[in-house]
Parts: C-alpha cells; structure tokens; sequence
C-alpha cells in the first residue's frame, strides 16, 4: 500500500486557472491543509514550497488530469524529483454528497493511497509531440468530414442540368472544378457557386495538411517504435494511437492495466448457465479504437487470426466474443513488447 512508503500525498483538483491542493498525512488519510494556486509558474513554486513546508519526508503528488489541465504541475514536479502520479477523476454518483474543489482534491489524495497500484503521467518530449499531431490530425479530419457533408448538401440543390455534369465525376475531379470555378457577378446561382467554391477549397486545403501532418507522425513512430509499423494490421496512426497512452517504460505496472486503459479488459456477463464475459467501455478511446482497427484489419487479411475465429466459432463462441478475445490478446502482445524497447 502507498500509505506504507509515505508519509503526506498531496491530492490536486485541476482547472485551467488554478488548482486545488489537499494535503493529507499518509497513516491517518487526515487532512493537514489546503491551498489553491494559480496555473502559473510561480503558483507552481507556491505549490512546492507549500509542500515542502506541511509535507516533509517522503511525499507524492496525486493529479487529476495530469495529461490535460494538470500536464504543466506534472512536468514542474518531475524536473524537480517529486513522485507524481495519475489518479482517475472520481464517477459522477460520488457528487451526490457534495462536489467543490477542495473536496475532489482530498478525494484524489485518498484514491491514491487505497490504490495498491498507479500509473505515472504521459512523459513529455517527442510523445507529447505525437499525441499533439495526432490530435490535431484528428481536428483537420473532423472539419474535412463536416465540409464534405455541407459540399453534399448544396450539390442537390443546383438546377438538374448542372447536376447531372457533376454527377459522374470523381471526389478528387469534382473538387478541383468546383474549386477552379469562377462565379459570374450577378449571376442567379452566384451565392451558391461561392459557397461551393469556398467548400471545395476547403476541403483540399485540410487534405494537405492531413497528409503533411499524417507523414510528420509516421516519422516519429519511426523514432520512437519501428517495430511497429512491421505488426500486421499497423499503420501509423493506430502505432501513434497505442504510443501515446503507452507513453514510456514503467507508466503502467502491467499489461492488465494497460489493457484496462484500452477499454479490452473482459468484464464478467454470466447469467445462470451461461458464463460469458464482455468488453469494458472504459479507458482511452482512441487506444481502443487503434485496437479495434488491427483486430479488423488482420480478421480480413492475417491467415492466423481468420483460423482462431474459425476455431472459435466451432467450439460454440459467437465472432463477437472471439474478437474480443483477440483484443485482449493484442493488447497483452503490445505492451510486453513496447515495456521490453530501449529506453528512449
């Protein structure tokens, strides 16, 4: 237990602004005091001296949020040696008997010292880096897609004749005629032929930049896991995708949790006869959805996992229960791998 190595775990509620710091003795899970500081460096400094001050002896940080709101405390406090860790922030039905920040920072603080393992946060450097791209790859994606529905839209409602020249087209030539389009100064479709011109401009604009910042990740993945890319069923995004929450050697203490943190860690479903387990909906989303990706990708093309279905679905198992087997054990083969790479 963590109340056996400590001495003070300091509980933080972050926020954009500020944050909430509960100080807690480690044998008595009592509180010793309370600070909120701003999300600054000199609040930072506050946040250490306050520290150092209430909570001397062996100590460690439990942040919520520590890869989001509370990422600037936790690289502060790494670079100058405390023990940080990530605790998940609390479910909605521990509100009922009151939230405010104080609160959630005690309630971080305690988390952590009932847990009998933890995870430290997302290391900074060319990870942070990957997640960025990747994120923002994601952004210029979801704004292609919201074009593309409003380019559709507006094509159905052009005069027959105009419509039918556009219709046999390619997505690639359609977009390069609407974007050379030039419409004619009071003209009776002209509003209509601006809003299609600026649409497809649009989206060939956010085109470059997915691919620009889709061969920017690839060559980090390179860097940082190449292997990966020789997995069947991998490409770049979904290696950047099981990266990013991996993050480096030690932030999990085991290939459950880091199957747990992929939302593929089986769940027990049995109802009388019928002993069954299913997926958790938990975790990261998009670890589970790079997850998902491979185990689709190699059911159609990898010989070895198309013989495991079959073999599964002859001895009673639904597909849906074979894949999620796969997804456990695609997990499992990751992260053993990715905790035996050199470290970076």
């Amino acid at each position: 237990m963590l109340a056996e190595r400590l001495d003070f775990v300091i509980g933080v509620d972050t926020h954009a602004d500020s944050h909430t710091l509960a100080l807690v003795a480690a044998a008595s899970g009592g509180l010793v005091g309370e600070r909120t500081i701003a999300t600054t460096a000199r609040g930072y400094r506050d946040a250490l001296r306050l520290a150092q001050a209430q909570a001397p002896g062996a100590r460690a940080w439990a942040l919520e949020g520590s890869g989001s709101y509370g990422a600037g405390l936790a690289r502060f406090l790494a670079e100058r040696g405390e023990r940080v860790l990530e605790v998940e922030r609390p479910a909605r039905q521990q509100h009922r008997r009151g939230k405010s920040d104080g609160i959630d920072a005690l309630a971080a603080a305690r988390n952590a010292l009932a847990q009998k393992r933890w995870a430290q946060p997302r290391a900074g450097g060319q990870r942070a880096a990957l997640a960025a791209l990747v994120s923002t790859r994601e952004g210029a994606m979801q704004a292609r897609r919201a074009a593309l529905c409003q380019l559709r839209a507006l094509l159905l409602t052009l005069p027959p004749a105009r419509r039918e020249r556009l219709a046999g087209l390619t997505r690639t030539r359609l977009l390069e005629r609407l974007a050379a389009r030039r419409p004619r100064p009071g003209a009776e479709l002209d509003g209509l032929e601006l809003s299609l011109r600026s649409l497809a401009r649009r989206v060939r604009t956010l085109d470059r930049e997915e691919r620009a910042l889709k061969r920017q990740i690839a060559a980090l993945v390179v860097e940082l896991g190449a292997w990966l890319l020789a997995e069947p069923g991998v490409g770049p995004i979904t290696a950047a995708q099981t990266l990013i929450p991996w993050s480096h050697q030690g932030r999990l203490w085991g290939e459950a949790a880091f199957a747990r943190l992929g939302g593929v860690a089986p769940i027990p479903a049995s109802s009388g006869k019928i002993v069954r387990h299913r997926l958790d909906r938990g975790g990261d989303r998009q670890l589970n959805r790079a997850l998902h990706t491979i185990v689709v990708s190699r059911r159609k093309h990898h010989p070895p996992t198309i013989a495991y279905i079959a073999r599964r679905r002859s001895e009673g198992k639904s597909e849906r229960e074979a894949i999620r087997c796969l997804k456990r054990f695609l997990a499992r083969s990751l992260f053993r791998r990715l905790e035996a790479m050199p470290a970076a």
